[in-house]
């Protein structure tokens, strides 16, 4: 192992933190953006399958796959931005007061997950009604009262 220099020592500090990082900056406001892109994939995907549109057509390939894409895309982003509350804001301390937590975000990295690799507007319901009962139980945690508003 190659020898750490004076210069890299001076830099190198023991973090006292509760996440990867002690930046402190937690919201689910990315959760729910991620969870509304979405549940509008989602139902732009089943109303260009719905519509008059010839399904062999390059246009139509494109546009589905694009939308699926996004669509995967953003239920990763959204699982992601769920897993870094669940593992690194919430503490013990908030499992005492809601012993429903870790089955609230096990069920919504589920949706995520099959938001992925299903075309479900009842999926992605069920996902935005998660992430809207997971931004409740955070801003109860801050003792503070901030509004459910979507974007869409």
């Amino acid at each position: 192992m190659p020898k750490i220099t004076n210069i890299v020592k001076k830099f190198l500090k023991e973090a006292d933190a509760h996440c990867d990082g002690p930046c402190g900056v937690y919201d689910p406001a990315s959760a729910r953006i991620a969870g509304e892109a979405v549940q509008s994939m989602t139902k732009k995907m089943n109303g260009l399958a719905e519509s008059d549109a010839d399904c062999n057509s390059a246009g139509y390939i494109n546009t589905m796959s694009r939308y699926a894409a996004i669509k995967e895309e953003e239920a990763q982003k959204c699982k992601d931005e769920l897993l870094v509350l669940w593992t690194d804001y919430f503490k013990p301390v908030h499992l005492e007061s809601n012993p429903e937590l870790h089955n609230t975000f096990w069920i919504a990295a589920k949706l995520c997950s099959a938001c992925k690799v299903e075309v479900s507007e009842t999926h992605a319901q069920e996902l935005m009604d998660a992430i809207e009962e997971i931004h409740n139980l955070f801003w109860k945690t801050k003792e503070k009262d901030v509004p459910w508003i979507r974007a869409s």
